[in-house]
């Protein structure tokens, strides 16, 4: 039988299940870590407008957002390295952010509700990621503005480089944080996708 074309077929799917098999097996993996206190970080990637996105979460929260530019597969690892070497693919823990990012590119949601673990940041970058949803939907700020905010208004250079470093882009909107003479500055995932989310938010 193994030489006939259905016992080929047969053999051909034991050895590589279909993708939906393989989702099928994925998420009972994922629910079983999870419920046994063994999935550090789960993870799922979107389609947006700007490209494909990468979403990660702890139990605590949505921990990262990551770019395609960024490579997944770096900062998969850098989340193993910085939260837990147990990461997986686990969906269903990430519906909630991939909802509300789903209506913020339809132009459905101005603001997020979502819990959110800051792990990936501390101190003076904390505080700025902290303060970056003050900067109202279809608005900017200057990196000098945004400096005030966070309580040191000479730490001009120090907020673009936490911009520039911030875990939760999108959802904590450093997009809107522009240079003093207008133009846009850097953004972690690249200036046209910063142009075309300022031209979103202000319609």
């Amino acid at each position: 039988m193994a030489d006939s074309p259905i016992g080929e077929s047969l053999f051909a799917s034991l050895l590589a299940p279909d993708d939906a098999a393989l989702d099928r097996l994925r998420s009972r993996l994922a629910l079983a870590a999870a419920a046994d206190g063994l999935l550090d970080v789960a993870y799922r990637t979107i389609d947006s407008p700007i490209g494909g996105l990468l979403l990660a979460a702890t139990e605590e929260g949505l921990v990262r957002v990551a770019f395609e530019s960024e490579g997944f597969d770096f900062v998969l690892d850098e989340l193993g390295r910085q939260l837990g070497s147990r990461v997986l693919r686990a969906p269903a823990r990430l519906d909630a952010a991939a909802s509300e990012l789903e209506e913020y590119f339809a132009g459905r949601r101005r603001d997020f509700d979502l819990p959110l673990d800051l792990a990936l940041t501390s101190g003076f970058r904390r505080d700025v990621v902290a303060h970056l949803p003050d900067i109202a939907y279809g608005s900017t700020a200057s990196y000098a503005a945004v400096a005030e905010l966070a309580g040191s208004p000479r730490a001009t250079r120090a907020v673009g480089t936490a911009c520039a470093r911030n875990p939760l882009p999108l959802v904590m909107p450093c997009h809107r944080v522009v240079r003093s003479d207008g133009s846009l500055g850097q953004y972690r995932g690249g200036e046209a996708a910063k142009r075309w989310l300022l031209a979103l938010e202000q319609g």
